[in-house]
Formats: C-alpha cells, structure tokens, sequence
C-alpha cells in the first residue's frame, strides 16, 4: 500500500540527519496522500541508518495503523491534526533542530531579520503558547497539533506563507506540499533561527527588516507575481 510514498517518506527522514536537524532519533517526516486520505510516517525511536521503506507505516486520520508491522512514531496525532486542518499541505515534519528549539525554550518568535528569512517565511516564525496541563494530561500529541493550528488562526497566520512553528519547550513542525518541501523548509528554519540568534549576539539591538524589504524577497519566489529561478 502506497508504496512509492513510502518510499519518498523513506528518503525524506534520511535527510534529517543528513542535514544535521536530528540527534539520535529525535524527529520524523511524513507525508500526506489526498487520494487515499492516508498518511505515511516514520516509526517511532528506529535508528536513521535502519530504516528501510518498508519500515514506513501507513495510517489513517483516525490514528488508526492500516500497515505496518511497527508503532508509529509518537508524533503521529500531531501530524495528523495538521493534515486535517490544512488541506494544501502534503507534508510535514518535527525536529529538535538545536537552534530553533532554542528559540522555542526560551518561548519566543524568530525575528524576521533579513532576506534569507524573507525568502521562505512571511513575518516572524511563531512560537506557541505553552500547553496548559489538562493538555499535556490527555492527548497530549493531539493537543500539540491543536495547539498549532490555534496560534495560527489566533495571529491570523497563512500557513502556507509561514510553513513552520515553534512549539515553545518542545520543538520545531514545518510543512509543505510534499514531504521534501517540508525538509527544505524545516533546513531553512534551522538556519533562519542561527542566524537570528547571531544578530541578537552582535548586536542586541538589532531591528527587524523593514516591511518592504520582507514583501520583495518573498513576493519575488511566491505567488502569481514571482520572478525568482526558472518556469
């Protein structure tokens, strides 16, 4: 069953540490098929290099497994609350990325602070609330999920402009249309919140780029008007 995305699901985690965004087994990818209504995940706490595709489980929304002889990862109700809410978005990931989750330790947004930031996220990188107890109690992953879906409609965020959150002490979820998007936003992020950081460290006054610095570095790679790389 879904074979082939298994098989992308597959090569998209192995780009995790390829990248440097994971430590031992501390994230996942998954992707999204809008003709089954099913998702594809990695399995929970299985070393990158032992993973095989036929590793990769098959659920549906519900969280219930459909194929796949191991558990899921544990993240899989997160991923799923997205995949429901948001019907553009094709894939998703969750990391510890260092410097991003540093960010979201210290329970604040990533100032958009530049071009490289414009290029890839409208605005600042959000970062959640912190989950009240009865949350963390019960349904705990789910409630991550709701949790992002919430601070996003809350600070009237378009997710597909800004494909990323920081989940504050926790983590790090991007999205895209597909898992590799997905990837490259959450590489993208990890480096984002680097060099946010680093300003912050030279400069401690530093100010956010001007609004019309962010409209022409994202408005020339996004939307109709784009004139950024080749058709």
């Amino acid at each position: 069953m879904l074979e082939k995305i298994k098989e992308l699901v597959f090569e998209a985690n192995k780009l995790l540490p390829k990248y440097g965004l994971v430590t031992f087994t501390w994230g996942n990818v998954s992707a999204y098929d809008k003709e089954t209504g099913y998702m594809v995940i990695k399995p929970s706490g299985v070393e990158y290099d032992k993973l095989t595709p036929d590793d990769m489980i098959v659920m549906d929304l519900k969280g219930n497994k459909l194929e796949g002889k191991l558990r899921p990862s544990s993240d899989t109700p997160t991923h799923a609350e997205i995949y429901k809410k948001y019907p553009d978005i094709g894939g998703v990931v969750h990391t510890h990325s260092s410097y991003a989750t540093s960010w979201a330790q210290a329970g604040r947004d990533i100032p958009l602070y530049g071009t490289t930031h414009a290029d890839y996220f409208y605005g600042p990188i959000p970062c959640t609330r912190l989950l009240m107890d009865e949350e963390i109690k019960e349904d705990y992953e789910k409630n991550t999920g709701k949790l992002i879906i919430e601070t996003l409609k809350d600070r009237d965020i378009n997710p597909i402009y800004t494909p990323g959150i920081l989940c504050k002490n926790h983590g790090v979820f991007t999205w895209g249309t597909d898992e590799k998007e997905a990837v490259h936003n959450a590489v993208v992020l990890e480096e984002v919140a680097k060099m946010a950081y680093r300003t912050e460290v030279i400069n401690r006054s530093a100010s956010p780029a001007p609004d019309n610095i962010r409209d022409k570095h994202f408005f020339r790679k996004h939307g109709e008007n784009a004139y950024y790389g080749q058709n």
